[in-house]
């Protein structure tokens, strides 16, 4: 059924305002693209084993590495509070200033504390990550918000892509020293500092700092139009909002998919960003060479990156019936991933561990925008930002306890080979139960018999555009992720 427009429901002209926000979006895509450009970083392992500092390998695994799992978890937290309430801009140049400690401290640090103190720096820019991610919504109408989050997620992607092959460029081609490449690092990151100064300061946020009335761009606040005031956030809000949501969540626990991609987020991240901080020294001791030009890092980083934003990509376009297919898919995905960690632990051929490490990080990510869907389908943007932010704290409470019992020299100080075996066992064990679990419910369709209809088509829809209240994308049949 058609409906008229008589004119009576335009909405007013945004052709003024476009421009602005357009600008804006751009220079925070730019901004985001550049602030990974970091070609030290797929080498930092062999820098810190190599001649120009000379730790062993005891020292960075049982040591230096630890440290980082325990400052995420210390200031992630404060972190996503901060972001909010003081509105992106201050902590995205808190980010930029951690970069820079990074780098400096990988030039000029010559202690374990010092390096220590790097692994603290970079648990601090990985917590503010939720700044730049946060920010786009501030600039722009609802309408635009899926869209607009791709466009600053894939800027990230290129980045990093861009990043890897730089870094085995100047490696492999150029005979580039690790020094060297951690000073290009250095100076990107001092022009990302530059960057963050030039970003507006947003007048909105998502819980401390929201707005009332109906939903105005950020440039509607920033520059008011003469004639429309801006309606003044309720006084109450500030100290309710966050509380008043938290409650609320106790509510959407009880949601059978929320609460099984919750707890795919937590326990499963978990385990993959422990095997992404020790993966470098798994290489390192399976191809023990000094010959920098045979390290390739760089290019395996750039070829999982890529390989990760073409499965997030694909997984945008699946649809199957997710209220009863998902526990095996996870598990299936979860039995695959132990299995390429069990060949990771026992291969002594480093091409092969390359390429498990790149299916591993692709199949994450083919998950990661599926589990983002089945999340936020019933959920505010409100809501969604801080069940995300909660499951983002546990896996971290979790992959910190994790840590600190089999990594940490006063736990039991595994070497690296041991400690990939006990992460096999780890998504073993959760195969295990989601296979289970995907028995289970296979069992209870089967017992009881499931209306099709209009049911069976909802769930073939991409939760995203099935979200009450939630803008639909102006393309048919496109899912942006």
């Amino acid at each position: 059924m058609s409906v008229v427009d008589d004119g009576s429901l335009k909405h007013p002209p945004e052709s003024p305002v476009d421009q602005r926000w357009k600008f804006l979006v751009f220079y925070l895509c730019f901004y985001g693209f550049m602030t990974q450009i970091r070609p030290g970083e797929s080498f930092i392992t062999p820098y810190l084993l190599g001649a120009d500092k000379n730790f062993t390998t005891v020292e960075v695994t049982n040591e230096i590495t630890p440290v980082l799992s325990y400052s995420y978890m210390a200031v992630l937290v404060p972190i996503f509070l901060l972001t909010d309430y003081l509105r992106y801009k201050p902590v995205l140049v808190l980010q930029s200033l951690s970069h820079i400690s990074i780098w400096l401290l990988m030039i000029f640090g010559t202690s374990i504390l010092a390096m220590q103190f790097m692994e603290f720096f970079y648990g601090i820019t990985m917590a503010a990550r939720v700044a730049y991610s946060s920010y786009i919504f501030s600039l722009v109408t609802p309408s635009h918000y899926q869209r607009m989050a791709s466009y600053s997620r894939s800027a990230v992607l290129m980045g990093v892509f861009t990043s890897s092959v730089l870094g085995q460029l100047c490696v492999t081609v150029g005979g580039v020293p690790f020094m060297t490449l951690n000073y290009v690092s250095l100076g990107f990151m001092l022009f990302g500092l530059v960057l963050t100064l030039f970003l507006e300061q947003p007048k909105r946020s998502l819980f401390f700092n929201k707005s009332s009335g109906p939903a105005l761009s950020e440039l509607d606040k920033m520059h008011p139009v003469e004639g429309k005031p801006v309606p003044p956030a309720p006084s109450h809000w500030r100290s309710l909002a966050l509380f008043r949501m938290l409650r609320e969540l106790g509510t959407f626990a009880k949601l059978p998919q929320l609460r099984l991609w919750s707890l795919w987020w937590i326990f499963n991240s978990a385990g993959y960003y422990l095997m992404l901080y020790y993966v470098q020294l798994l290489w390192n001791e399976i191809y023990p060479t000094t010959d920098n030009r045979k390290i390739y890092n760089g290019g395996v980083d750039a070829a999982s990156t890529l390989l990760g934003a073409i499965t997030a990509f694909a997984a945008g376009y699946v649809k199957i019936r997710w209220a009863r297919w998902s526990e095996l898919v996870i598990g299936a995905v979860t039995a695959f991933q132990a299995g390429l960690l069990l060949l990771m632990s026992t291969t002594s051929h480093i091409w092969l561990c390359y390429g498990a490490y790149i299916l591993f990080r692709g199949s994450y990510q083919f998950l990661v925008p599926i589990a983002i869907f089945q999340i936020a389908a019933s959920l505010s943007k409100e809501l969604c930002a801080l069940v995300f932010g909660v499951n983002t704290f546990f896996a971290t409470v979790l992959k910190t306890i994790i840590t600190m019992i089999i990594s940490d020299k006063r736990g039991l100080g595994l070497s690296v080979h041991p400690q990939f075996y006990v992460y096999f066992a780890y998504f073993t064990l959760l195969a295990v139960v989601y296979l289970g679990a995907a028995v289970c419910v296979a069992m209870r369709h089967r017992w009881r018999k499931v209306p099709q209809g209009p049911a069976f088509a909802k769930e073939l829809s991409s939760p995203v555009e099935e979200a009450p209240g939630k803008e639909r994308s102006t393309e048919p049949g496109s899912v942006h992720i």
